[in-house]
């Protein structure tokens, strides 16, 4: 009955469950808006049906279809308890980016997710450290990455093929989340099993050479319930990956990913879910090319200074969770979670440096660059324990929504690093990625380090009227750090921080669809946060960070909006003694100022736009050893970020999307950011970067999507580092089909 709706409207549609297709309805002829169309087809047929986004429908069973509708009129934070209420009511910036939206865009990477969201500067890999590297909000948020509220640890790159949507909740987040959060966290929300049966295909070609496969495959298993009643489903999503990079003829990435899951339990009170992520890559990795005093050298994009078939990024990350999920009743709730995870390492990059006395009169041409061989092995591993409790309650004045929970994890880290001598050199201008790799290795160090972490947090939300209400939560954590050197000089440190966050917020609802809020919060950086101690800054205390923001939310009929004002103060920076490496001072001082809107939904039935823009002031306001440096901006902050991403409905099932990203100049450095030849800022240059998408829906079951990424082919900087840049790709076509059953 919905294959000619769906012709008719381009609003894709489904039954809930197998067998409701089979369904007599008294069908639909005439003029009528979509709602009212489907209302006519269902009449009498015991079936209703839900949008879930302006272009699909799902129609279930009556009573199920209309108590889903109820839920889901709340938009909750996607799979955080830490969060009693709704997006609109969470006094914060809070920005989900969803699976519609990933799939639209033919989105492979999570950094490629991120683009989607203000505020957030992307980073190259570090010597010690590759995988996702980023900046929220001005601060580095390597380290707040999570998955389904939990830490995600590893340096990896990491494939949203088992994401169900990415939230990144902006401002001091660690009364909820721990150490670290001072710009905000992402958290990656994973596909669960369901109780409708489905299975998903995807296949996908590109000019760049990408060829990937992925498979979502849902099954419910009546049989098997393990005493719980209610539904019991499984799982499977599945991941091939192999692509080059357009314009970086050398770089490639290989990886393929598993993630299995069974829950039980589903649609009862108590409910249990087993999961497991499994991603291994083995890539050709890219440094890009090498700052040329204050600017990016001015080479060919496709310019490649390491050893093609020496050079090496292999990880492999598993992680596996249990969940036990109990509504006791309307009003209390729990969720107990435990997770071990592996992360393991091994790398060998070519990073390419200036040669000799360079000075700007030099030709170009005449340039040598030596080739920095950065050697890593490691593995990390993470135990934890989570307990999260929500509940509702009033009191003698006013209704209470309280969050609190109890956590304890172990990280552990082991890498082993080393150097190479002897390295051929090359070109700058003409690199060859060809030359066989020579050199000698030494050893330079072999490390164990390891955090175990406790903590307490509770999060009382106080609603004294129907308008106003006040938040108040605090969080005490233990962060207990050991790390040992094993490579002469032989060295061991130790370190305890107990750190203690708060936070506040009043919110007022003018109307039913809007909130206005304020709010503040501390979060804090210890030493040891990334698992590395040194004689330098074993003694030191966390970095202190305070964050304001006031802001306004409105969810109308058709479309959402998000303003904020805010500002985030680092209130003493570590430094390091340009003259002496061994004296580290907590004596900087850091801020960053802005302003972010977001607009999310419908301008038309046919037509949805989703758009955001951040302008951020970020300074060094107070530096001991680097006077000259107050007032500049901090690293790979730009000082507009602007996103958008529209599609449109066209008749006969086709839909056409377009989006675009800019981000401004970003400098590569907070306190050097002046070259020590020029004397000029060392910075890169702001861009443009549009793409364009194009489905047709064959059927039901079959699609055909086409995405078109730098449309324009702009050559650009994409991920800075201080030592090297990484160019963007250059454009690049895909074509891929889909099969929905």
């Amino acid at each position: 009955m919905l294959v000619g709706f769906e012709a008719a409207t381009a609003i894709h549609a489904r039954f809930a469950r197998a067998g409701l297709e089979k369904l007599l309805s008294p069908g639909v002829s005439g003029l009528y808006s979509p709602e009212q169309a489907l209302e006519r087809l269902l009449a009498d047929t015991g079936l209703a049906f839900r949008f879930v986004s302006p272009s699909d429908v799902v129609v279930d069973l009556k009573r199920v279809a209309e108590s889903v509708d109820v839920i889901t009129s709340v938009e909750a934070l996607a799979e955080s308890p830490k969060y009693a209420q709704g997006q609109l009511e969470t006094p914060q910036t809070v920005t989900e980016v969803t699976r519609r939206t990933i799939d639209e865009q033919g989105v492979t990477t999570l950094r490629d997710a991120l683009r989607n969201v203000a505020g957030i500067s992307l980073a190259a890999g570090e010597g010690g450290a590759q995988g996702d590297n980023l900046t929220i909000r001005g601060f580095t948020a390597r380290n707040d990455l999570f998955i389904d509220g939990m830490r995600d640890f590893g340096s990896y790159y990491r494939d949203p093929f088992n994401v169900e949507a990415v939230d990144v909740l902006q401002g001091a987040s660690s009364v909820t989340f721990g150490r670290g959060s001072t710009g905000g966290v992402v958290n990656q929300a994973s596909k669960a099993p369901r109780a409708d049966r489905f299975l998903s295909f995807a296949a996908d070609l590109g000019t760049d050479q990408t060829r990937r496969g992925t498979l979502d495959l849902n099954a419910p298993l009546p049989r098997l319930r393990l005493g719980l009643g209610g539904d019991t489903a499984f799982r499977l999503n599945l991941m091939g990956n192999e692509n080059g990079v357009a314009g970086r003829d050398v770089a490639r990435n290989r990886r393929w990913g598993v993630a299995p899951s069974l829950a039980f339990g589903l649609g009862t009170p108590t409910r249990l879910t087993l999961s497991y992520l499994h991603l291994s890559a083995d890539d050709t990795p890219d440094y890009g090319v090498p700052w040329l005093f204050n600017q990016p050298a001015p080479v060919a994009r496709t310019n490649y200074y390491g050893f093609a078939d020496s050079n090496y990024l292999r990880t492999a990350a598993d992680v596996g969770s249990v969940r036990m999920d109990r509504d006791f009743n309307a009003h209390f709730s729990f969720r107990n979670q435990a997770r071990w995870a592996s992360y393991d390492r091994s790398v060998l990059i070519s990073e390419a440096r200036l040669a000799g006395a360079v000075t700007p009169s030099t030709p170009i041409d005449a340039i040598q660059v030596t080739r920095n061989q950065i050697n890593v092995s490691s593995a990390e591993g993470y135990l934890a324990d989570q307990l999260d409790v929500t509940g509702r309650f009033r009191t003698w004045f006013a209704d209470h929504q309280l969050a609190g929970g109890l956590e304890g994890s172990r990280e552990t880290s082991s890498p082993s690093r080393g150097t190479w001598s002897g390295v051929p050199g090359t070109s700058l201008v003409n690199p060859d990625p060809s030359q066989r790799f020579a050199g000698t290795f030494a050893q330079t160090s072999s490390v164990r380090a390891m955090s175990v972490t406790g903590a307490v947090y509770v999060l009382d939300t106080i609603r004294l009227t129907s308008k106003l209400q006040l938040a108040g939560g605090l969080r005490l954590e233990r962060f207990d750090s050991d790390y040992s050197q094993n490579v002469a000089p032989r060295a061991s440190y130790s370190h305890l921080d107990r750190m203690a966050s708060w936070r506040a917020a009043a919110t007022y609802k003018p109307a039913r669809t809007g909130t206005i809020y304020v709010a503040a919060g501390t979060s804090y950086n210890p030493s040891a946060e990334s698992l590395s101690l040194s004689s330098t800054n074993q003694y030191l205390p966390p970095e202190k960070n305070v964050s304001y923001e006031a802001g306004t939310k409105w969810d109308l009929s058709r479309f959402s909006l998000r303003a904020a004002l805010f500002r985030t103060e680092k209130q003493n920076a570590r430094e390091t003694d340009p003259e002496n490496s061994a004296n580290v001072v907590m004596s900087g001082n850091q801020r960053a100022d802005g302003v972010q809107v977001e607009f999310h939904g419908s301008i038309t039935r046919r037509w949805d736009l989703q758009t955001s823009y951040a302008h951020l002031n970020a300074r060094v306001t107070l530096s001991r050893f680097y006077p000259l440096a107050v007032g500049a901006r901090l690293a790979n902050v730009p000082a507009d970020t602007y996103n958008f991403w529209s599609t449109y409905q066209l008749p006969r099932r086709w839909q056409f999307g377009f989006g675009g990203n800019y981000v401004g100049a970003r400098t590569a450095s907070s306190t050097t950011p002046y070259d020590a030849t020029t004397g000029l800022v060392k910075q890169a240059p702001g861009y443009w970067v549009f793409n364009l998408m194009a489905t047709r829906r064959l059927n039901e079951h079959v699609e055909l999507q086409a995405n078109v990424k730098n449309l324009t082919d702009r050559y650009y900087y994409d991920l800075l580092h201080p030592s090297h840049i990484v160019p963007g790709a250059a454009r690049s076509a895909w074509m891929g089909i889909k099969f929905r059953f």
